[in-house]
């Protein structure tokens, strides 16, 4: 998250008061109601002085002359970024074993976000992105009539692909069953990239020509055996809990909202703009009219994971503007944490 000039501590407290009181109550706080909070342990005349100080910092803003402030998307971001994050160690060993329970990735995701979606009430996000480092674990291969081919590709990481491809010369299952079980052995383990520049060398010698196996390999290699794309997994749960949320939203724009939730392409827009791939910190946006004028009134907290085979995950909370970013926050924390530490 980007630094921002430091407040006073003073200022914090009265700023992260009047943000808390704002998530809680949704109204205006004024400074005679911070004036009897004991613990700010402040005059009615300093709160006065540090709200306008804090409203000149675009920090607060007064809907009208006579009431109090409101935090403006600043203040939240400053008061998320303020935020420390506690880790507890039971939830996070809960999480560990809930995600060492997938049998693959897609599983993995699907999770992921239910948990986020569990403890924060939120909309959980969670995405596999593939690298260009995906690791295979397996290659089958099915003849179909007439000269075509069904080519399975299934990743260390979970994955499977499949494509079909029509071919010039027929493979018959003996001579697939020979390309398939060269490839297993000479190759499972390896980085997709690794194998076809491997493959382009040994088909590129003399010998290739006279072997069988390889002959029938070069059609395949030909018509992007390895080349077949490993598309991002993305899932989203919790979209319901947006319904009881007072966004200020007509019935039209609550059902382009959700339209937008529905739009895989979307949402990976949404957290590749907002996360960044090489940062280990959580980050906030807080108002998304940017993305689509439906989501002004929400916040996404999230955060980057590497995975060592390769995988981006990114883990994000979508939530109103006065969702609760502590509980958000932690989530998102303990979950980086639990995915680094797990894999299928």
């Amino acid at each position: 998250m980007a630094s921002q000039d430091p407040l006073s501590p003073r200022e914090a407290g009265i700023l992260h008061t009047i943000v808390e009181s704002y998530i809680q109550t949704g109204e205006p706080v004024a400074s005679l109601a911070l004036a009897r909070l004991r613990r700010l342990k402040l005059s009615g005349a300093t709160i006065r002085n540090v709200m306008a100080e804090l409203d000149e910092q675009g920090f607060l803003t007064q809907p009208h002359t006579s009431a109090g402030r409101i935090p403006t998307d600043k203040a939240i971001q400053a008061y998320v970024r303020s935020i420390a994050v506690r880790v507890v160690n039971a939830e996070l060993a809960r999480m560990r074993t809930e995600l060492r329970r997938a049998q693959n990735m897609n599983e993995r995701v699907e999770r992921s976000s239910r948990i986020l979606t569990q403890l924060t009430k939120n909309v959980g996000i969670v995405a596999a992105i593939p690298g260009s480092r995906d690791v295979l674990s397996s290659v089958e291969l099915v003849a179909i009539p007439v000269n075509k081919v069904l080519m399975v590709v299934v990743t260390a990481g979970g994955q499977v692909r499949n494509q079909v491809v029509e071919l010039d010369e027929p493979l018959h299952d003996t001579e697939l069953v020979s390309i398939r079980n060269y490839l297993n052995t000479n190759f499972s383990g390896w980085r997709l990239s690794d194998i076809r520049t491997e493959l382009e060398k040994r088909l590129e010698r003399e010998a290739a020509a006279y072997d069988s196996v390889l002959r029938g390999l070069m059609q395949l290699h030909l018509r992007g055996l390895l080349d077949i794309a490993l598309d991002p997994e993305v899932k989203l749960g919790g979209a319901s809990n947006l319904v009881g949320i007072d966004l200020h939203l007509t019935r039209e724009a609550m059902r382009d909202l959700f339209q937008t939730l529905e739009e895989k392409k979307r949402i990976l827009e949404l957290l590749d703009r907002f996360l960044q791939k090489d940062s280990e910190e959580p980050e906030i946006q807080v108002g998304l009219s940017d993305v689509h004028p439906s989501m002004s009134n929400l916040s996404l907290i999230g955060v980057t994971v590497q995975q060592p085979d390769g995988l981006s995950t990114r883990v994000a909370v979508l939530g109103p503007t006065r969702m609760d970013y502590a509980r958000a926050m932690s989530a998102i924390v303990h979950m980086q944490q639990a995915l680094r530490s797990t894999s299928v």
